[in-house]
């Protein structure tokens, strides 16, 4: 049985998407997220926004995985959270226990061994933390027969700063229990700009919010989705693509870099893949002024 809360999976051409819950809700400030956001600029769309991904000035997120099926492939992109990590800086990440983490990845019918490859868009904390689990009192790999492919651009930026500042003051110390561990047990593949990973699956460079984030363009039979990670973290930038968030190591960048795949999706008819959208695998976009809205916005309106 499908685990709640789980939104359709995305087919594009043979490939399938599903979302991964490791939390299903956590609520943000839209000022304090967006700290360049205008609630006025959002009165026209309301209809959809609410009470779906918002309500009131109060933002509706997730942290979520997406499993990727194809070529009889199982690629793990983003790991979220985590379970037993010290995170005492983040509450709600901290010393995590008995998550449904892994029962609704198994409810897709995957277990830990059948996973392939592990994709990390970037290395912040909610995106690798199942990346290890402890064992022993020992952090492995949870994926002990996947590759990890990290960006190289991304892990030199994280791997220097471990030179310089104390563990747990880089990522929450995830960088040390989440990533350290996969590199010494000789998993991870650095991966440089712009190519294929497998026929039809394609890396993308998507710098701003972290200096070497990246996603993962996947077309197959003349069908496209984008997997963006952190690239857009809330439908509010569909409308205001101009807003960076207060967490984008470059907010300049991360402008270009979101205004470029938006239009770019929009123009091809693809979809996009975000992986803080609330109950949502993927969606398609229109534009709409100077922004964009959903394609089935007035059906995404609860």
């Amino acid at each position: 049985m499908a685990p709640a809360h789980q939104p359709p999976p995305l087919v594009v051409g043979d490939a399938r998407l599903d979302r991964v819950v490791d939390i299903e809700r956590f609520d943000l400030d839209l000022g304090w997220l967006f700290p360049d956001a205008d609630a006025q600029a959002l009165a026209g769309h309301r209809h959809w926004l609410e009470p779906r991904y918002m309500q009131g000035a109060t933002l509706a997120l997730s942290i979520h995985s997406i499993v990727l099926r194809v070529a009889g492939r199982v690629i793990l992109i983003d790991t979220c959270v985590g379970e037993h990590k010290p995170r005492p800086r983040q509450p709600h990440w901290h010393a995590r226990r008995n998550t449904d983490y892994l029962m609704n990845l198994n409810a897709l019918g995957i277990v830990p061994g059948s996973v392939d490859m592990v994709f990390c868009t970037h290395l912040h904390a909610d995106h690798v933390g199942w990346n290890t689990r402890s064992v022993n009192g020992r952090w492995v790999p949870t994926f002990p027969h996947a590759r990890y492919l990290v960006g190289r651009t991304e892990f030199a930026h994280w791997d220097a700063m471990l030179r310089t500042e104390p563990a747990e003051m880089v990522n929450h110390n995830s960088y040390a229990d989440s990533v350290l561990p996969v590199v010494e047990a000789g998993q991870v593949d650095l991966i440089d700009g712009e190519h294929e990973i497998l026929d039809g699956l394609s890396v993308r460079p998507l710098p701003g919010h972290t200096p070497g984030q990246i996603g993962l363009s996947v077309r197959r039979q003349d069908q496209g989705c984008l997997i963006v990670g952190d690239a857009i973290h809330h439908p509010v930038q569909l409308v205001r693509p101009e807003w960076s968030s207060r967490v984008c190591a470059d907010p300049d960048v991360a402008r270009v870099t979101r205004r470029a795949f938006l239009d770019e999706a929009e123009d091809r008819g693809d979809w996009l893949v975000p992986m803080h959208f609330m109950d949502t695998t993927g969606l398609r976009i229109r534009r709409s002024g100077d922004g964009f809205v959903p394609l089935d916005a007035e059906r995404s309106a609860r």
